[in-house]
Formats: C-alpha cells, structure tokens, sequence
C-alpha cells in the first residue's frame, strides 16, 4: 500500500526533473561551456594572473545567464525547424514539452537576470556587451540572417565571439587591442567550426530551408572555404604575441593551428563525412586548447 501511494509522487519528482532538463537543454549547455572556457581565458590573460574568486564566479554567471537566455530565445523561434532536424528535434520547444510563451519567457528573464547581475556585481561595461552580444544573436543572427543568407555563420559569428570581451572588460574595465584580438579569433574561427559541421548536416538544413554554404554552394565550395578560412584564423592568433605573448603561447599557436590546417587541407582533398567530422570536433578542442595555451603563457610570466 505505501508503495502504491508513493508511485503518484515518484512520477511527479520525475515528470519534474524530466522539465528541468528540457529547460537546461534550452540553454545548450554544450555550447555554454566552450563560452565560459573563453570567458574565463581572457580574465586570466588580462589579469596576467588569477583574478579574485568571487568576480570570476559572478562574472562566469552572468555570461551563463545572458548568454543561455540569447539561446533559449532561438529555440524559441527556431521550434519550427528544430521539430524536422534530427539534431534538435528533442528540444522542448519542438516537442512542445514547453510552450511557446514559457520558452521565451524563460529566455527573457535569463538575460535580464544576467545583464542585472554584470551591471551591479562586476562594472557596466561587461552587462553592456553581454546584452549586445544577446540581442545581436537573437535578432541579427537568428531573426535575420540565418534563414536568408549562407553569409549567416560569418556575419552572425560576431554574436560568439563577445564573451571574451565580456571577460576582458570584466577585469581591466575597459577594452585593448589583445582583447579585440580574442574576439577576431573566435569571428575567424566560427565558420571553419561550423561549416564542417553543415558539411555532416547539408540534407538537414537543405528540407528546413536554412542557406547553410553547402546547401548553396555545394560541398568542394565549403571545403575551401574551410581551408582559407582556418588560414585566417592561424593568421590572427599570432597578432598576440607583438602584446606580451612568449614563446610558450607561440610555440602552442603553431602546433595547434598546423594541426588544424592539416586536416582543413585534408578535407579539402577528401570529401568525406569522416574527414568533416574529425575537422568539427578538432575545432572544438583546438579553441579550448588554444585559450588553455595563452593562460598557461600569461600564468607563466607571471
């Protein structure tokens, strides 16, 4: 008997751990964690040091906030296509496990919880370019260009590479030319991530009628767009070393970028799903690896 009693709660426990997670997944956490390895990379490269414990923790906070709100926000208006996309089509928004309304509700409120917290804990420059970085993702990226240009990647990178801002601003107050750095090589950065990953994607894409470059301009397009796009990218994060970058960041720069060059090279000369799918996920490492190398560089000297 009180076993059958308890199988009510126990599935209402279960039912609300289950909404708890559809609303995380919202957030993309997979994503918000490459943006918190940025975030916290640049505090540390302009603190030339540890910053104090209790300002990386709310200043990492708010960019969870803010920038998980910008994400909740686009599947709250791509729940359309996430419902076709087998890659999204377990979201929440396009199960209809959470309502249109309470979507964007939710994203709303985390953005101006985290914009509120930058501004009054850390300084207002940092909630400014959060929010900027916010809203250029929503309404730019997701509202404008995603489903009209195969142009929406690179234009709408920028939206990706503010955390770093966000992070610099967070310790030094203002902006210097190392921290638009940090943002050149994440907007660099972006398309040869995701183009590889629409190279996996293309038929997706193609029946929802998003303009991803494979879908409009074919494959060997892409792939080379890859490649000089990941020559740009090894280009750029060398600019840091003329701003106080040793050896130790240069040594690593080049040996992660080669690699990286290496296989964008490869998938231009090998139009396989492997080879897309091993340039994707290095990508991945390589940007958490690169940031890893210039706080182990500034942590070093100092």
């Amino acid at each position: 008997m009180l076993n059958d009693a308890a199988r009510p709660l126990e599935s209402e426990i279960t039912g609300m751990r289950s909404l708890f997670s559809d609303y995380v997944a919202l957030m993309k956490p997979g994503i918000l964690t490459l943006l918190l390895v940025t975030t916290l990379g640049a505090m540390l490269v302009a603190e030339k040091g540890v910053p104090g414990f209790s300002l990386v923790l709310v200043t990492l906070l708010g960019g969870i906030l803010t920038a998980g709100g910008a994400n909740v926000i686009n599947c709250y208006i791509d729940r359309d296509i996430d419902a076709v996309m087998s890659r999204t089509r377990k979201r929440g928004t396009a199960t209809g496990r959470i309502s249109p309304i309470a979507a964007l509700t939710f994203g709303i409120s985390l953005t101006v919880a985290g914009v509120l917290l930058l501004g009054f804990m850390v300084n207002w420059l940092a909630a400014v370019l959060a929010l900027a970085g916010n809203l250029y993702y929503v309404f730019v990226y997701t509202l404008w260009l995603k489903r009209r240009t195969p142009h929406n990647i690179v234009v709408g990178g920028a939206a990706g590479a503010v955390p770093p801002l966000v992070g610099w601003a967070a310790v030094t107050g203002g902006l210097t030319a190392p921290a638009w750095i940090l943002f050149a090589i994440i907007f660099y950065w972006t398309p040869p991530h995701f183009w590889a990953l629409s190279l996996l994607k293309q038929g997706e894409y193609g029946r929802v009628g998003v303009p991803m470059l494979p879908v409009v301009a074919g494959e060997e397009e892409t792939r080379r767009q890859v490649f000089l796009y990941t020559i740009l990218l090894v280009a750029v994060t060398l600019l840091l070393v003329p701003f106080g970058m040793s050896w130790i960041y240069l040594a690593g720069a080049v040996a992660l970028g080669g690699w990286f060059l290496r296989l964008a090279w490869k998938l231009l000369t090998d139009p396989s799903k492997a080879a897309a799918r091993t340039t994707f996920f290095y990508s991945i490492w390589y940007l958490a690896g690169l940031f890893a190398v210039m706080v182990t560089d500034r942590l070093v000297l100092s």
